[in-house]
């Protein structure tokens, strides 16, 4: 089994339009896919920094006696501390692919997943002290009901913060099936795994912090790209798609534009598809999780 198979492989190089002699970074190496791909564009003067804190992932990918690469075990909201330690003022591409490795979803002691039975753990960086126990053991109703409702779009929100209030007033919230039994109590049925994948996914948000990253890396982007740099992101959660979709194209977070102290618009970056580039059919068949990838390019300007 490959321990990840990567996403928008050629979209993402081409987006990226590697410079054979310049700087990239890679801000989530995962199953090292892209990385490996990036690297084979780069001459002798090129360089690429990958970032991760899945040590997992490096161990089991390691990249071994090239000169053009170097992994940094680091989350990515802070690429600009390691940078500028290595001296490093501009680049001329950056690219993150936001979602779980496929080894971090079949290794069932990492708890990202509700097939089979496994202590709910969902860290990317297991330094953490804080995962989906935390979370479901510990949290507030109103805390709960807002992860639900911001992550996973879940119109009971409510409901479902409320039944596992319930449910660990008598027992404590340890496995993934505690949670679909949870569920499947509040619901009378067995709930599908469209369900249960929006659930985990907003759960694992919360967990890694995942938004607020996010939007660092991002707001962090526009200083450290060279002119007409690219910036290339996969996402696959329409709440992270719509970040990236309103940075690249409004400089900001939200639908409206970002402007300065005169109410002058301020634009950082030219969208270079208007429209997200998703999988071909072809691409989902091989691998059926890319099936909800986007991916978006902007050119710093």
């Amino acid at each position: 089994m490959n321990y990840h198979v990567p996403v928008l492989l050629n979209e993402s190089i081409s987006g990226l339009s590697i410079e054979p002699t310049g700087t990239y970074i890679d801000l989530t190496f995962g199953g090292g896919g892209h990385t490996k791909y990036i690297l084979k564009f780069l001459e002798k003067k090129g360089k690429l920094f990958s970032f991760d804190t899945d040590t997992d992932s490096f161990k089991m990918n390691s990249i071994n006696g090239n000169n053009n690469f170097e992994f940094i075990d680091s989350n990515f909201r802070y690429f600009d501390l390691h940078l500028k330690q290595r001296g490093i003022k501009k680049v001329d591409g950056i690219f993150a692919d936001l979602g779980v490795s496929s080894h971090q979803i079949d290794v069932l002691s990492r708890g990202f997943s509700y097939k089979g039975k496994a202590e709910l753990d969902m860290r990317m960086n297991l330094n953490n002290k804080k995962n989906a126990q935390t979370i479901l053991n510990n949290y507030d109703e109103s805390d709960l009901d807002k992860i639900f409702f911001n992550y996973g779009d879940f119109k009971n929100s409510k409901l479902i913060a409320k039944n596992i209030v319930e449910y660990r007033k008598n027992k404590k919230i340890k496995y993934n099936s505690d949670l679909i039994e949870i569920l499947n109590n509040l619901f009378d049925k067995n709930v599908n795994y469209k369900f249960l994948s929006r659930l985990f996914q907003s759960i694992r948000i919360e967990v890694n912090d995942e938004i607020n990253a996010l939007k660092e890396m991002l707001l962090k982007s526009k200083d450290f790209l060279k002119i007409k740099g690219r910036l290339v992101i996969i996402s696959y959660h329409s709440i992270e798609d719509r970040i990236v979709k309103n940075f690249i194209n409004k400089s900001n977070f939200d639908s409206t534009f970002k402007t300065d102290f005169y109410g002058n618009k301020q634009i950082f970056f030219k969208s270079i598809n208007k429209k997200p580039l998703v999988p071909s059919e072809d691409e989902i068949k091989i691998n059926s999780r890319s099936r909800s990838a986007k991916l978006r390019i902007g050119e710093l300007i």
